[in-house]
């Protein structure tokens, strides 16, 4: 609607510059001297020669007689002599009285005054349409700037950040300009692949999850299974029955280290594995704790009543890494104590073995890190960071210290009820 608008000015515009230019070029009709008028003064002149009064005044004129004296003139600035006559291109008339010459009539040359008139009526007509093109042009270029140019670029904005990733951000939508549509379509756009991104996402997390789930509820009935295979191994007399038990033994190994590598492979993007924990009682400790130390090594502890708040199945976890770690670095007997104090309920796990060195402490809570005292044992350097994730996504704490001798390590649950 609006462009129509514009063309029509910008039309128009050259319709009043063409007929202002006909006008004016017909004007010049008017250049030519008025003969009727000029026969008119002459005869008037000649018949009441002398009485001034009398003498018409319709165009402008000078009258001189034979000698060059000045009679009679319309008005001041005109030619006053022939000479001055003929460099003004002014007409020159004689005067006859009873068919004698007796003067001469100067009438004055228009030409130039009307000519410079109307060149500057001609000039400022052209300059008035003009102006007026500018600003049809400059409205209808500011109109294709709000209504083009601008939304192509904010659609090409649009198209940078999404194909950067940025889904977040919508795309301003109006329907007033010549892109109203395509930006509803690439919102539309924009929104489905958000979508589409999101169910990618859940569902590799799910995967994910399902894989670190997978590995933990595989690793620790093989460690119970090999463990059995070498306590039978040792009790066996038959070489027979000696040989399936190392058997079970040995694809015991296989099937840990071919869960570790299913386990690491997933492990890149581990911090989006979902923590949800709830409130539980604390009599829950007891059982999960029992059911990590598969080997029997810890000795009787009480767990202090309490509300707790953990997600059950990563609590689980931490505490199955805890003893699979004292398993393997100290296998010694080991220490559990629970304490509740300042808002947390504190389990210590403690064993007597040679400890970790002071300074790679407080490395052993990042991914892949070990101690010194790991070389020579399977391990990815995964438990304690798992376990130091978990704690913190469960609003806990995880503390490790040497205890001399040993290594304890302090699960801080969060209590709800004080």
């Amino acid at each position: 609607m609006r462009k129509g608008f514009f063309a029509a000015l910008l039309i128009l515009s050259f319709i009043v510059e063409a007929g202002l230019c006909i006008i004016l070029y017909n004007k010049t009709e008017d250049v030519k001297q008025d003969v009727v008028a000029v026969n008119s003064c002459l005869k008037q002149i000649e018949n009441n020669y002398g009485d001034e009064d009398s003498y018409l005044r319709d165009i402008d004129y000078t009258l001189i007689d034979n000698n060059g004296n000045v009679l009679f003139k319309t008005s001041e600035g005109l030619s006053e002599s022939v000479a001055e006559a003929v460099s003004n291109s002014d007409s020159i008339v004689d005067v006859e009285v009873d068919g004698e010459v007796v003067g001469k009539m100067i009438v004055h040359n228009t030409t130039s005054e009307l000519i410079v008139r109307y060149k500057t009526l001609l000039i400022g007509g052209i300059a008035a349409v003009s102006f007026l093109q500018i600003v049809v042009i400059a409205g209808f270029f500011l109109y294709l700037k709000r209504t083009v140019t601008d939304p192509f670029r904010e659609l090409n904005d649009f198209a940078v950040r999404v194909a950067g990733g940025n889904l977040d951000m919508p795309l301003k939508m109006d329907k007033a300009h010549v892109f109203g549509s395509f930006t509803e379509a690439f919102d539309m756009m924009r929104t489905e692949l958000k979508k589409a991104r999101r169910a990618e996402k859940e569902a590799n997390d799910a995967k994910k999850e399902m894989v670190a789930k997978l590995s933990h509820d595989i690793k620790t009935p093989v460690a119970s299974i090999k463990s059995s295979s070498e306590i039978g191994y040792e009790i066996s007399r038959d070489e027979k029955t000696r040989h399936y038990f190392n058997l079970i033994n040995e694809k015991s190994d296989q099937v840990t280290a071919l869960v570790a590598n299913l386990f690491n492979s997933s492990i890149n993007d581990i911090t989006e594995i979902s923590v949800t924990p709830l409130e539980y009682n604390s009599d829950i400790l007891g059982e999960i704790i029992r059911n990590s130390d598969y080997l029997n090594k810890a000795g009787a502890f009480d767990v202090p009543g309490a509300q707790i708040y953990v997600d059950k199945l990563r609590i689980q976890q931490v505490f199955d890494n805890l003893f699979m770690n004292s398993y393997k670095y100290a296998d010694t007997d080991i220490d559990v104590e629970c304490v509740k104090e300042d808002g947390y309920l504190t389990v210590s796990i403690r064993d007597r073995g040679p400890g970790v060195a002071e300074n790679e402490l407080p490395l052993l809570r990042e991914k892949y890190k070990r101690g010194s005292n790991s070389a020579g044992k399977d391990g990815a350097g995964l438990g304690l960071y798992l376990t130091d994730y978990f704690m913190n996504a469960m609003d806990g704490k995880l503390m490790i210290e040497n205890a001399a001798p040993g290594l304890k390590v302090s699960v801080c649950i969060r209590t709800v009820d004080g």
